[in-house]
Formats: C-alpha cells, sequence, structure tokens
C-alpha cells in the first residue's frame, strides 16, 4: 500500500509533478479528489494524503468530516494550491496542513471565495482552459508593482475577472473586455504571455518538495 496518496489535477501536469516526487510503490498519484474519495484512501493506509486539487460545483467537494477521518486516523493531510489549499485554510486548527501562497491567503483571511481557485479543464487531460482568479489577482500585482500597468488598469482588469463566470476567464477575454484602451491592449497581453504567475502551479511544487522532504530524501518513489 503506499505511503503517499496525492490528489493532483490541472494545477501541475503530472509528469512535472513526478520529477519532484516519482510515481512507485510509496507514492500513488489520484485525480482531482471529490466527497466520498477520502473512504478509500483512509482504508488504504497512507502516512500522508497531499490535496491539491479537487472538484466542485459540478460535483460534491470533499467534506470537512472526511479529512477529520482521516487526520483522525493518524494520517497527516497536508493541502495546497486550490481545493487543498481552501480546505487546509479551513482547517488547521484541527491539525491540517497548508503550504504555499494560496493557502497563506485563504487562512489570512486575504482572500475567502472558493471562486478564487476555480477553473474548467479538460477532463482528459486536465489541462486548464480557464485561468484562476488567484492567479489573475496576483499576477496583476506583479505587473502594477513592476510598472507594466497603472493602478486604474489592473483595478479595471481584475474587476472584470472577477465579474466572469469561472469557465470564462481567459486573459485574453478579461483584458479584451475590462475597457482599456486599444492601444494598451496587445502590449498587456504580450507581457502576460511571458511572465504571469501560475501561483497555484508554484505551490503545488512547494507541497510535492515538502512532501518528498517528509519521506525518503534519497529516492522517495522506491519508498518502502
Amino acid at each position: 500500500m503506499p505511503d503517499v496518496i496525492i490528489y493532483l489535477g490541472p494545477s501541475l501536469p503530472l509528469h512535472e509533478a513526478e520529477l519532484i516526487l516519482p510515481q512507485g510503490s510509496a507514492v500513488k498519484y489520484c485525480p482531482p479528489v471529490k466527497r466520498g474519495d477520502l473512504a478509500g484512501a483512509i482504508a488504504a493506509g497512507p502516512d500522508i494524503i497531499g490535496i491539491i486539487d479537487g472538484l466542485f460545483f459540478e460535483n460534491a467537494s470533499v467534506g470537512h468530516r472526511e479529512i477529520l477521518g482521516a487526520i483522525r486516523a493518524g494520517i497527516r493531510v497536508i493541502g495546497a494550491s486550490s481545493m487543498g489549499a481552501l480546505r487546509a485554510a479551513e482547517l488547521s486548527s484541527f491539525g491540517m496542513e497548508g503550504v504555499g501562497e494560496v493557502y497563506r491567503r485563504y487562512q489570512s483571511g486575504e482572500i475567502e471565495s472558493d471562486d478564487e481557485v476555480a477553473l474548467i479543464c479538460d477532463p482528459v487531460s486536465n489541462a486548464a482552459l480557464s485561468e484562476a482568479l488567484v492567479n489573475i489577482r496576483i499576477t496583476l500585482e506583479k505587473a502594477e508593482a513592476s510598472g507594466i500597468i497603472t493602478y486604474e488598469e489592473s483595478s479595471a482588469l481584475f474587476a472584470e475577472a472577477q465579474r466572469r463566470y469561472y469557465p470564462d476567464r481567459t486573459w485574453s477575454l478579461v483584458i479584451r473586455g475590462a475597457g482599456i484602451p486599444s492601444d494598451r491592449i496587445d502590449a498587456i497581453l504580450a507581457w502576460v504571455r511571458t511572465s504571469r504567475v501560475d501561483q497555484k502551479q508554484d505551490d503545488a511544487r512547494a507541497a510535492l518538495q515538502y512532501i518528498a522532504s517528509l519521506i525518503s530524501p534519497s529516492n522517495p518513489g522506491e519508498h518502502s
């Protein structure tokens, strides 16, 4: 049985995740977690459950009681990036551990809504087809701090992103729909293509690095 079970989806491609924490006898990757999945995970008896991505809106999301059941069973539950960051912030006082900037912002109350991490993805490849609001938020902060956009442009872009339903949040639609002067649109789009922040991906990597450090520092994929 695996020592580690990780629920991963669009936040980080599986082949990139395995460069950090290889899948093997000790590590098992599963699709994004949904309501009811943790019962089987608990029965498998891992030392660690890592929750990065999870289903919600179209599916019942993983419940707080399910996670608490894993913690009561002596399993270390670590969350980051997306659903994992949200649940870790909600359950940190009960022993769930959070990793990364998205978790930090939920924990501090800087962001609150599930909508911040929501996106639509290809059901086969798990590739993201829209942009998470939290990624847009942090990218706009970077752009404004770097002098790429003004405060007024940042505010208009974020308001447009926040207004849109999560499947319709793409950089092109947000920038073209925010009322930005036409002579600025191409410049902002070009900067985003090369310099956008994918905080969810960064946090997923950080969580996997943390989990890797907890098991076998030499070869986590072959740990027994």
